[in-house]
């Protein structure tokens, strides 16, 4: 399967992770939640939760082939991001996703977990 793809559906799954989380946190107005959200889902906070899965040694192996795989991508920054935080971004969304394929959902939300408890 395309990398990018599965960047694609990571992307899906990690922000409905971190909806599902502001919500449970008793964030209900939508500007709250969205002003909540970008601590998470944009690609620069994305590429700070990625440098700290991997100075913390938190991924596994696999994992982090994944990782550079989607890092390593051929694909196109958006105007909000450095292309270097773009592509870090990815890398973490391949992981999310191709955990999800994996149906290792355990995995995902211990990393997802590791993310949000800063």
């Amino acid at each position: 399967m395309n990398i990018l793809a599965i960047a694609y559906l990571g992307d899906s799954v990690y922000e409905l992770y971190i909806r599902s989380y502001l919500l449970k946190q008793g964030i209900y107005k939508v500007k709250d939640l969205q002003k909540e959200s970008l601590k998470y889902v944009s690609a620069t906070s994305q590429r700070k939760h990625i440098e700290r899965l991997l100075a913390q040694n938190f991924l596994k192996e696999r994992e982090i082939e994944t990782y550079k795989r989607g890092r390593n991508a051929h694909s196109r920054s958006n105007k909000s991001s450095d292309i270097i935080t773009y592509k870090m971004a990815t890398g973490l969304e391949c992981i999310i996703g191709q955990l999800y394929l994996d149906k290792n959902y355990q995995r995902l939300k211990e990393i997802m977990d590791f993310i949000v408890e800063e």
